[in-house]
């Protein structure tokens, strides 16, 4: 049983009025086999100044970091800073993301806030950015070098929950199953971790991982692998992944008749991925709060600046949403309100 804690900070005394965050805290920062001890983190109440953010996403392409920015923009209003956001466009765009953050910081940012391209294709550029202000990766896991605090959860557990979903209904000594999984883009940094995760959690059930497709998480690119996995494999019981992929799966198996007969998994939550969850088209998934994590980022980031940084590493913990798992809490940490725009450029209120 993991150990329960409440951490109590200095600023608890000057800053009353906050709401406090549950959050899982790695014992070892920056690694996650250690175990996690749960902490009640109480934010800042306003930042000293208002400092100026640079934040950088490895793309807008699908409602998980739109809910991100979501918090980012909401954690920045409440703090009085602002900050500017940059999008690579997708995980293949490694040299892309390294000009923008050189340029977004040159402009005069107090701090960068990284969701990264790549886990360790960064590394000097995160290091020498280091030298001048305080880094924080956002979400994906990146090397630390040059790395001030990360805020996250473990995406091995996120594979992990994903696939007990899948073993849980099938046990070993059971019929055999076959599962096709979409990870991810190969290169990207998180993709390792989620992996190790969902193939260790089938290990002890019946479930066979009969085709394996990688790829960016824009939606043509899902669609087009789920189709192909199709194809390749007839008679296939899963298909679990990212949730683009889900997303696309939805779609293929209603146009091919397949809706029901081939159940879908997603390993992480969008607007999307909870509309499926609540159609019964997707089975599960797992959620590691985007909201609260962007809002977290943006917390860690003023905190850093000012030196009143306490806690290195720190994220919500893993939930799961299934048919009857949903409620209104769980959501307004999760998804952006479907009115909700990306914000790039973002100055508080006066």
């Amino acid at each position: 049983m993991r150990a329960v804690w409440v951490l109590v900070l200095a600023v608890f005394c000057t800053t009353a009025a906050a709401e406090s965050w549950r959050l899982q805290v790695p014992r070892t920062p920056f690694t996650y086999e250690g175990g996690y001890a749960v902490a009640d983190y109480l934010p800042l109440e306003k930042a000293a100044r208002a400092w100026r953010l640079c934040v950088a996403y490895p793309h807008l392409k699908d409602a998980y970091w739109l809910s991100v920015n979501y918090g980012m923009v909401a954690e920045a209003e409440r703090l009085g800073v602002s900050f500017q956001l940059v999008e690579a466009g997708g995980y293949p765009n490694l040299q892309r993301q390294i000009r923008q953050v050189e340029d977004c910081v040159a402009a005069g940012a107090d701090a960068l806030v990284l969701g990264t391209v790549s886990f360790d294709g960064l590394t000097s550029t995160v290091e020498q950015i280091s030298e001048t202000v305080p880094v924080i990766a956002a979400v994906n896991d990146i090397a630390d070098a040059g790395v001030t605090a990360k805020v996250g959860v473990s995406w091995t557990e996120m594979g992990a929950v994903a696939g007990r979903v899948i073993a849980e209904r099938h046990p070993k000594g059971t019929a055999p199953v076959k599962v096709a999984w979409f990870p991810g883009p190969r290169n990207a940094g998180w993709v390792k971790f989620v992996e190790r995760g969902f193939r260790s959690a089938l290990e002890e059930s019946s479930a066979v991982v009969a085709v394996t497709k990688y790829g960016d998480t824009g939606r043509e690119i899902q669609v087009r692998l789920v189709e192909e996995a199709l194809d390749e494999t007839g008679d296939l019981d899963y298909i679990a992944g990212s949730a683009p992929a889900a997303q696309a799966a939805v779609s293929v198996l209603r146009a091919r008749g397949l809706q029901g007969k081939v159940r879908v998994v997603s390993d992480y939550m969008t607007h999307a991925v909870y509309r499926g969850v609540l159609r019964e088209r997707i089975i599960a998934a797992p959620t590691d709060f985007p909201v609260l994590q962007g809002r977290l980022a943006i917390e860690m980031a003023v905190r850093a600046i000012e030196g009143k940084l306490q806690v290195k590493h720190a994220g919500p913990e893993i939930f799961v949403l299934d048919g009857n798992s949903i409620g209104a809490d769980v959501l307004e940490q999760s998804l952006a309100p479907a009115s909700f725009v990306p914000v790039f450029d973002f100055r508080p209120q006066q």
